[in-house]
């Protein structure tokens, strides 16, 4: 049973994510909040897999409310999904980069948005090839403002390892990276984690934006 936390200051948000989550048999929605600081207590009280975050709110944003979720070592189980009217916003990055593990509009139909619930539950990124260069278009070939975690550098990887990270900032999966490197999709996987676990990266939406401001992969226009 995949375990969601509702952020939005809009009620009737709220309730039509709501709506849709009740009808599936593997997803339930533990706990709704209408800030970023009643979504941070929600988070410990309840551990949900993913918490489904606005990314404007007033007082605690989503943005800040991501920052802290990521930094609690108890909620490292918690996938942070950001909710966005806006799409590719100003924000998406920053929130990448405070530990969100990937960002949805919040017109986007009711079946790719009940896959991306899953997919965040399981680990995965919610960057698809199309939206990963649309958003280095965007920000990526910008300086840095911050940095992505306090871990090793790319030379602490090793040469497999980069080429993982490498993969996953092109947006593939698993399986299609161990297609790609021509490994078995387990080996693939163990590459993905090792760097996650050097690099100090929440998961692997934070790998592509270490990949671009590394210079492990240089974005093109």
């Amino acid at each position: 049973m995949i375990r969601v936390l509702l952020v939005d200051d809009q009620p009737l948000i709220r309730s039509g994510f709501r709506a849709l989550l009740d009808l599936e048999d593997d997803i339930e929605v533990v706990a709704e909040a209408a800030d970023g600081r009643e979504a941070l207590d929600r988070a410990r009280e309840h551990l949900p897999d993913v918490a489904l975050i606005d990314i404007q709110m007033p007082g605690v944003d989503g943005i800040e409310a991501t920052r802290r979720i990521a930094a609690d070592p108890a909620l490292a189980g918690v996938h942070v999904v950001i909710l966005t009217n806006y799409g590719l916003d100003e924000y998406v990055l920053d929130a990448l980069r405070a530990g969100a593990a990937g960002f949805l509009v919040k017109d986007i139909v009711p079946d790719d948005f009940l896959h991306a619930v899953r997919v965040a539950a399981r680990g995965d990124a919610l960057l698809a090839p199309s939206i990963t260069r649309r958003l280095i278009r965007r920000f990526l070939a910008q300086p840095p403002t911050t940095a992505v975690g306090t871990g090793a550098g790319p030379a602490e990887l090793t040469g497999r390892e980069r080429e993982a990270v490498v993969l996953v900032a092109q947006g593939l999966s698993n399986d299609e990276i161990a297609h790609r490197m021509v490994i078995s999709p387990m080996t693939a996987k163990t590459h993905v984690n090792r760097a996650m676990t050097k690099l100090h990266a929440r998961d692997r939406a934070q790998l592509v934006v270490f990949a671009y401001e590394s210079g492990l992969v240089v974005p093109h226009g």
